[in-house]
């Protein structure tokens, strides 16, 4: 496990170049003046851009800028706007909020989820197995934004049950809508993919022998079904930690919470393009981290699995 740990690690170190390399690339390839609107309503003066054009290394070719951006991302510094803000601040500020929901909403969608499969995969073609199916698809037709609308005014207008928006403090009480939106889409996948899983294996020998030997269902579901059942759900939540913080732009539009979808959203409408950067990058290294925390969670999961 340890050489295989130490392995998986050297792997990343390519694959967060070749993947921020191609970010960088991307965002600093997009067409259009980075300095229109700077200075107002009137263009912005020849010093003024001569100055920033040098300071953001933007007469150099691609290659050389990620090579400067990487040397300060190494030091632990993600630049400045073009206003003259800290990256740095702005992440700081922006991604607890943008974890702290992804968080709630992963517990979601893995509470809620993991337990609509399990009870419909253990009960096929009954009147909860189609609950399930209706409602999972009725989810995954559904945008997130008309969620997210129809939720905010149910329980924050109509009822009161809730605030219409979060405030500043973000109290979990108040991530719970935000959260079940946001992870709406994914809990239906969540619960679809546990149902396949919990009906295959139920057919499977292991399963019949523990029932032959005369254990009580809830150990035969709870420690040999559902555990070997669980390797696809991992699968997705794993990776569905950074798909949530990177598409949480729509529900922290609707809820009015500062984190990094917003951001994202006000960098790219300034051309702020070292913003985007660096909040993508911060989102890449979440990705590749959860990706190797699941494969480790494999060999935790099924026995057969093991890392020599």
């Amino acid at each position: 496990m340890g050489r295989y740990l130490v392995r998986r690690l050297l792997q990343l170190v390519p694959v967060f170049l070749g993947t921020t390399f191609l970010i960088y690339w991307l965002v600093w390839s997009v067409p259009g003046d980075p300095f229109a609107g700077k200075c107002g309503e009137k263009p912005c003066p020849d010093a003024y851009v001569a100055t920033m054009t040098a300071k953001y290394h933007l007469d150099e070719n691609v290659f050389v800028q990620y090579a400067m951006y990487m040397k300060n991302l190494l030091q632990g510094d993600f630049g400045t706007t073009y206003s003259g803000l800290s990256i740095n601040d702005i992440i700081a500020t922006a991604y607890p909020n943008t974890l702290k929901l992804a968080v709630v909403a992963l517990t979601i969608e893995a509470v809620i989820g993991l337990t609509a499969g399990v009870l419909s995969g253990l009960r096929r073609n009954g009147f909860l197995d189609n609950l399930v199916l209706v409602s999972t698809l009725f989810l995954i037709a559904l945008p997130v934004f008309v969620v997210g609308f129809v939720l905010q005014w149910l329980f924050g207008v109509q009822w009161g049950i809730v605030r219409p928006t979060v405030s500043s403090a973000m109290p979990f009480s108040e991530l719970i809508i935000p959260g079940f939106v946001l992870g709406s889409a994914s809990m239906a996948y969540i619960a679809r993919v546990a149902r396949t899983s919990i009906a295959e294996n139920r057919r499977a020998d292991y399963v019949r022998t523990a029932i032959a030997k005369g254990l009580p269902m809830r150990r035969v579901v709870g420690v040999h079904l559902l555990r070997n059942s669980l390797i696809p759900v991992v699968t997705l939540l794993g990776t569905d930690l950074g798909a949530l913080m990177g598409g949480a732009i729509v529900t922290e539009g609707i809820f009015g919470i500062n984190g990094i979808g917003r951001q994202v959203y006000r960098s790219i409408v300034t051309k702020e393009s070292a913003t985007v950067v660096s909040i993508v990058v911060v989102l890449v290294l979440v990705y590749l981290l959860m990706n190797l925390l699941v494969d480790l969670l494999y060999a935790a999961l099924d026995p057969r699995i093991r890392y020599e």
